[in-house]
């Protein structure tokens, strides 16, 4: 495959007076899987709208494998495999006949048409619904119609909006399959509101609010931004007592108890796990759990969307 990269340059929507994307610069390249990520209203759908050429930039641009998404829009679509936000398709149409026309209006033909709507079908577990009309499908079926469509045409970038949305977790996780079995040669970006999807799936996140790249990083690295990263968390008998001890411990910055768990967290630097385990050895402390914290993608993200800190 040629140069597979998405590049954005000063991307920026407009309606009126409300800015909805604003100069983001970034490059995406084969075998990223990015999360795209933000609150509600932070611009991500506007810009997936914008690289796949639903909705045409106010200023700056970008490009798919080299094809400018304004001057060269066809190029640039033909590379793309799309998911919008609600899976939109012909209602009356069954799984099997919204295929074939997604087929052939992709470019396919004659024997071809049957093959490659049928291999996605495959792919996506809909054998069992191929002669039912969408409409009378679950929200789960329907999102997985509308994944079958984005890869049917084996494109070399996928963009999907909430690719998951009303699955099942049994789903979930034959989705997910799906995506990492795709992502070795493809670049693929999910935008999404579930953070557990970024641990699963992603090497990399980028998270906007207010229409504003704010951080591009990969998932560990932002779980290195956590308080919680390296702390550690138990259950135990006699908490105050626990903590009041643990509190001593060299590199320990401060501990808290909060519905039900205990949590040390550590000075920068410290790892204090051993050192509370010899801690519960030597005091027979009654431990029913403890773990160390690799961070919390949640606090993370509302510390970097809504300024909380470390609250």
């Amino acid at each position: 495959m040629n140069d597979v990269r998405i590049e954005t340059q000063a991307l920026t929507k407009r309606y009126g007076r409300l800015t909805a994307v604003q100069d983001l610069n970034f490059s995406i390249e084969a075998g990223d899987v990015l999360g795209f990520l933000g609150p509600n209203g932070a611009g991500k759908s506007t810009t997936m709208k914008m690289l796949t050429g639903f909705l045409a930039p106010t200023s700056g641009t970008a490009s798919i494998n080299g094809h400018d998404i304004v001057t060269d829009s066809l190029a640039a679509r033909q590379c793309i495999g799309y998911l919008p936000e609600g899976a939109p398709a012909y209602g009356e149409m069954t799984t099997r006949h919204f295929l074939s026309f997604i087929a052939r209006a992709r470019g396919f033909s004659g024997d071809e048409v049957k093959r490659v709507a049928g291999q996605a079908m495959e792919r996506l577990n809909l054998q069992g619904v191929a002669e039912q009309p969408i409409e009378t499908l679950s929200k789960g079926f329907k999102r997985r119609v509308g994944l079958a469509q984005a890869i049917l045409h084996n494109p070399e970038v996928l963009i999907l909006d909430e690719p998951t949305d009303g699955l099942d977790p049994n789903q979930k996780h034959e989705v997910r399959a799906l995506i990492r079995e795709m992502s070795a040669d493809k670049i693929i970006v999910i935008s999404t509101h579930v953070l557990e999807e970024v641990h699963a799936l992603c090497n990399r996140a980028i998270i906007i609010a207010d229409g504003r790249l704010l951080v591009d990083d990969s998932p560990k690295g932002l779980l290195t931004r956590s308080r919680y990263h390296n702390a550690v968390t138990m259950v135990v008998e006699h908490p105050e007592r626990v903590a009041s001890a643990l509190s001593e411990l060299p590199g320990a910055a401060r501990v808290e108890i909060r519905e039900g768990e205990l949590t040390v967290f550590p000075v920068p630097g410290a790892a204090l796990f051993e050192a509370i385990s010899d801690r519960i050895r030597h005091n027979q402390w009654d431990v029913h759990e403890i773990r160390l914290e690799a961070g919390r993608m949640d606090e993370v993200f509302r510390q970097i969307t809504s300024g909380e800190g470390s609250k």
